[in-house]
């Protein structure tokens, strides 16, 4: 009677278990190193759609991208966050994604949306400038420059500093601006000036930024850097004591500044597609949208998006960054830098 009593039991606890909810799928997102999200816009994808996100954080974009080349085979992560505009043709050309018009796409401005066969698609932007602190220039009655011919004036001398194109991101993009502004044929004469006009170049943003710049967050001998059009809201954002201005400002002349748009996309070789899908959605959709200002310090795509208050007041956009090709990108990015490194470092 014992053992009838004992199969019984295990049978109905195998039917109870047959039909209990699954616990949650895991959903592997491989990103950048600079990719930030709040938590709670996270949880509620999760809860929406019973699925456990992991953010595979893998270095760089150039870095992160690597990786997912050579684990194309065997993908580390159902979907890929990072590559930008500088990387893009890349990707594509690598064949690393798995291609995806999310319907989310129609509230997306034709100009970010790089790829026809929507295998990346954008999912925020940020301008590259130089920007400058306002103080020293008001201190010393020196106008702020306006275009990248003032920065090689002589009463510019000694007060820039970039980032190496080599190690930086956004040194690659002032780096693209000028070839974008000067051409192949002219950019390196251009950082040969720059080079005899006293610019520092430094390894990283943040050396460039927090040591070098003399802007509220540095106390560096120079007011001019090259940062994002978004770092003035962060200076108001972070102050140590309120502010109702901004200490820094961006250059936003023609070509001074660059555009870096950054895509999401399918990995190919993903085991859930639809769940994948869904979180690209979500990635474009409103409330990640506009979780992104505060998280990364970039703009969202989606013009459904609304912007918090200190970006409408303190950050801005440039009205005619420079822009290349990313194919074009792709072809000579390595030329260029090797060039530059010869022109300004040797």
């Amino acid at each position: 009677m014992k053992r009838i009593l004992l199969i019984v039991f295990l049978l109905a606890a195998a039917l109870l278990s047959a039909c209990s909810p699954k616990g949650p799928v895991t959903l592997t997102v491989m990103t950048h190193d600079s990719f930030a999200a709040s938590q709670s816009v996270i949880t509620a994808f999760e809860q929406a759609n019973n699925v456990k996100v992991v953010f595979l954080k893998s270095g760089d974009a150039g870095a992160a991208l690597n990786k997912a080349i050579l684990s194309k085979d065997a993908p580390l992560a159902d979907v890929f966050y990072g590559v930008d505009n500088t990387f893009l043709s890349r990707a594509l050309a690598a064949g690393i994604y798995e291609p995806y018009a999310s319907p989310l796409l129609a509230k997306i401005p034709a100009g970010f949306q790089l790829d026809p066969q929507n295998r990346a698609l954008p999912v925020d932007y940020g301008d590259i400038c130089i920007n400058y602190d306002k103080a020293i220039f008001a201190a010393h009655n020196l106008p702020f420059p306006a275009s990248l011919e003032d920065l090689v004036k002589p009463e510019y001398n000694g007060l820039l500093v970039v980032e190496n194109p080599a190690t930086s991101s956004p040194g690659l993009a002032f780096l693209l601006a000028t070839v974008a502004h000067f051409g192949e044929t002219g950019y390196l004469d251009y950082w040969r000036s720059l080079r005899f006009n006293g610019v520092v170049v430094v390894d990283g943003w943040e050396t460039a930024y927090y040591t070098n710049f003399s802007g509220s967050s540095g106390h560096g001998p120079q007011p001019l850097v090259v940062s994002y059009s978004s770092s003035p809201a962060a200076e108001v954002i972070y102050a140590s004591s309120p502010l109702t201005d901004a200490p820094t400002a961006s250059m936003l002349g023609p070509d001074t500044c660059f555009r870096q748009i950054e895509f999401v996309g399918i990995l190919k070789g993903t085991s859930h597609l639809p769940l994948a899908q869904k979180f690209v959605d979500f990635m474009l959709s409103q409330p990640f949208q506009e979780d992104i200002p505060l998280q990364m310090f970039v703009y969202p795509v989606n013009t459904d998006a609304s912007l918090p208050q200190e970006f409408i007041r303190y950050a801005q956009t440039a009205p005619h960054p420079a822009a290349l090709d990313p194919a074009v990108i792709a072809a000579n990015r390595d030329k260029w830098i090797t060039d530059w490194t010869a022109a300004v470092l040797h």
